[in-house]
């Protein structure tokens, strides 16, 4: 997928690092269909996601490097300090579903600056969707060059509930649905924009969590740890 410059509603930045995310989007897509054919050694799958999800990092950051040179990095699996002002925050969300031919995995990139998120995308390559935040400006949806405002969910009565849930012990209340997808990123852009009522997993990796925390307190959400226990909600649930 090509990306023209400025298609989302936010900074030059914002629209340089989904330009970094897009162009990594054809070799996701063609590794994606290479693994699917790899599923019956599952070592042999695993060891194939490990070597992409380290090119797509390479890829993203050498890009980002010409947004902001000296800014630091933090990653799953590496982090340098730059400048000590800016710090690009990037992880792959999913690779076990990716492992498994699951189409239901993310991109997941923020820019903190001074300790604070200033913006945040997760995008699903394989879906071609975009779910992005800047500081103070919202949470939008991205597909078919548009951009589309969203909020969290209204819903209290736990009849009307659906909760994504995360591999926890955590006891979760009766509710209309519970879905456990995998891919903690999305689940967090799901609850920013109304696709879930609330998130609970345990503790996150940070650089998976960075951009999903922004968008959900962007849209009008909650996020806490709590006993353990990482919490999302649109603010009104209840857990």
């Amino acid at each position: 997928m090509e990306r023209t410059e400025n298609l989302l509603k936010g900074s030059s930045e914002l629209n340089q690092m989904f330009a970094a995310l897009s162009r990594t989007a054809t070799g996701i897509r063609r590794d994606f269909g290479e693994v699917e054919q790899l599923q019956q050694s599952l070592p042999g799958a695993r060891d194939f996601v490990r070597r992409a999800e380290q090119r797509i990092e390479q890829m993203i950051l050498s890009d980002l490097t010409l947004v902001r040179p000296t800014a630091g990095v933090l990653t799953p699996n590496m982090s340098t300090d730059g400048d000590g002002i800016s710090e690009f925050v990037l992880a792959f969300s999913g690779a076990e579903n990716f492992v498994r031919g699951n189409s239901h995995f993310a991109i997941t990139l923020a820019l903190r600056v001074n300790g604070e998120a200033r913006a945040g995308l997760t995008y699903a390559p394989i879906a071609d969707k975009l779910y992005y935040a800047e500081k103070d400006a919202g949470c939008f949806i991205f597909s078919a060059f548009h951009s589309n405002r969203h909020r969290v969910s209204k819903l209290s009565d736990p009849a009307d509930l659906t909760i994504g849930y995360s591999n926890t012990e955590y006891r979760i209340p009766n509710t209309g649905a519970k879905r456990a997808t995998g891919c903690a990123a999305l689940d967090l852009a799901f609850v920013a924009t109304g696709k879930f009522d609330a998130f609970i997993s345990d503790p996150l990796n940070y650089a998976e969590l960075c951009a999903g925390e922004l968008m959900v307190l962007e849209s009008g959400g909650k996020i806490y740890e709590e006993n353990g226990q990482l919490f999302a909600t649109n603010g009104i649930v209840k857990l």
